[in-house]
């Protein structure tokens, strides 16, 4: 998820009761729930390095684990000799656990995932149900946090007596709907992906499907169907009235085996990509030189960021040899495999 969320989960923790356990508890919760973005430092390094490390080591459950030692060691070390209610290292690394394990579970959620298994295992983990900025989410967050001062200072004003535990309520229900927002959106995409499997497309049946969040509504998904010769795109709505029409697809056409993608294949880069692509989508081009061959993953087709997501690219000569391989970017609206 984008920072804001991160942030306002740490402190609906914090105001939810986490602020108890020990003193500077919120703060301890906002640098724990944010360290695991450490590895934004390898944008400064490069594209391969972003591909290689982001969403790795410090998004990994051994690597959350680290992170929340060496940031309760900070608060520690700080806060030991405070004259009345010194911070107990224990207590510190409890409540930066839940910190950092907070950020790894807000990341699950969406298209790009991470790697939680690092070291051990290097396979992606996305739950692909909300994206990385979601309005509801922020709504959600937003009103828990706001709404108990805004009903104390009309108590004040009408002379009623507030709420003694205002505060501590709306952050627990803010936390709670959020859960139960994700749930609903779990639902949601199971029944996306049951429409999905359901059809036929070109007179082709499904081998995979795939049902990721859009940005206009809880009930709006994009929907990719792999079949035998294609990779179709579409939309699926489930709200009240809607109709799905399988007819109604983007169609890319999966390249045809050739000695070009069989010698891409081979390289170290084509299968790292492979490894972390939903639905990955190849294609070759001639160049002056011989051939470049590109691998895409479908997921970020619709990618309205300034990345747009990762590609894979080998460049070759005429005899097949590998003259050049790498990850790149692609900008906004370079994704087209058509």
């Amino acid at each position: 998820m984008e920072p804001l969320t991160h942030g306002l989960t740490s402190i609906a923790m914090g105001r939810g009761g986490l602020n108890k356990v020990t003193r500077m508890a919120t703060p301890m919760l906002l640098v724990a729930g944010y360290a695991p973005d450490v590895d934004w430092i390898t944008y400064f390094i490069g594209v391969p390095a972003m591909f290689h490390y982001r969403r790795a080591i410090t998004h990994s459950l051994a690597g959350a684990a680290i992170l929340a030692v060496l940031v309760a060691a900070v608060f520690w070390w700080f806060g030991r000799k405070h004259p009345t209610a010194p911070v107990r290292f224990w207590r510190a690394f409890a409540v930066c656990g839940i910190g950092t394990g907070s950020h790894l579970l807000l990341d699950l959620p969406n298209r790009y995932g991470l790697r939680l298994y690092w070291p051990f295992s290097d396979t992606w983990v996305a739950w692909n149900i909300i994206d990385t900025v979601d309005i509801a989410v922020l709504a959600i967050l937003l009103l828990g946090m706001l709404l108990p001062g805004l009903f104390r200072l009309v108590s004040e004003e009408i002379g009623a007596r507030p709420a003694r535990r205002g505060g501590q309520r709306g952050a627990v229900v803010a936390l709670a709907l959020l859960a139960f927002y994700a749930t609903g959106r779990f639902v949601l995409q199971h029944r996306a992906e049951q429409v999905l499997s359901a059809r036929l497309y070109h007179g082709e049946a499904p081998l995979d499907v795939g049902a990721f969040p859009s940005y206009v509504s809880p009930f709006a998904w994009r929907g990719i169907v792999e079949t035998e010769n294609t990779m179709e795109e579409l939309e699926v709505r489930l709200g009240p009235g809607s109709t799905f029409d399988p007819d109604h697809s983007v169609t890319n056409y999966k390249p045809e085996p050739s000695p070009m993608l069989e010698a891409a294949r081979q390289t170290r880069t084509f299968a790292e990509f492979i490894a972390s692509a939903r639905f990955p989508l190849a294609r070759v081009v001639r160049t002056k030189d011989g051939y470049r061959v590109e691998l895409h993953d479908l997921r970020f087709s619709s990618d309205t960021t300034r990345w747009g997501g990762f590609m894979a690219i080998v460049e070759l000569d005429e005899e097949m040899h590998v003259l050049k391989e790498l990850i790149s970017t692609v900008p906004h609206g370079r994704l087209n495999t058509r």
